[in-house]
């Protein structure tokens, strides 16, 4: 039996998802191709006909994870963008895992190549913040980066921190920092 035509396109988007999943919960230094082919339930032997090596999959793990959860928020409102991003259910990654909140601080140990990828991922956050469609105006860079800031740092933060009651009145506050309520 022939193999389908975007066979090999499946296979590399299964593999980038298990890659976001565990990179995201357990970091660079604690995730093995193997456990990554296994997740994706794959054998080693096919990671090396998609990628050069762990930190060229680190680098597209990270901007494929950005992707999908551009698409996955695309068409929603601002504020309900803002009440599930900065939720508990984000927090412990139940839908998605935003790369810039769940990767921050792994990320500045990695390479050039992976800082460029999580770098063109957050300009992308920022630029969907200033481009808000839900404002007559534009916002100013400054702002955006602000919003930004709280975004990525109430989620990071709480995730950090090891008392629930505690994270869940920080994602309240940066919601109504956000907000206004």
């Amino acid at each position: 039996m022939a193999w389908q035509t975007d066979h090999k396109t499946l296979t590399r988007q299964r593999i980038l998802r298990s890659a976001a999943k565990l990179f995201s919960l357990h970091g660079y230094e604690l995730v093995g191709i193997n456990e990554v082919m296994a997740d994706a339930e794959l054998t080693r032997g096919a990671f090396y006909s998609h990628f050069k090596s762990k930190s060229d999959l680190y680098a597209e793990a990270v901007m494929n994870s950005a992707s999908e959860i551009t698409t996955f928020f695309s068409n929603t409102p601002t504020d309900a963008f803002v009440k599930s991003y900065l939720s508990t259910n984000h927090k412990e990654g139940e839908f998605v895992r935003c790369p810039l909140a769940f990767m921050v601080t792994d990320i500045t140990q990695r390479d050039t190549q992976v800082r460029d990828a999580y770098t063109k991922v957050f300009k992308g956050f920022v630029n969907r913040l200033v481009e808000n469609k839900d404002h007559e105006h534009p916002l100013e860079l400054a702002e955006a980066l602000q919003k930004a800031v709280i975004l990525i740092g109430g989620v990071a933060i709480s995730r950090a921190i090891n008392d629930d009651d505690l994270a869940g009145q920080l994602l309240k506050a940066c919601q109504s920092g956000l907000l206004g309520d």
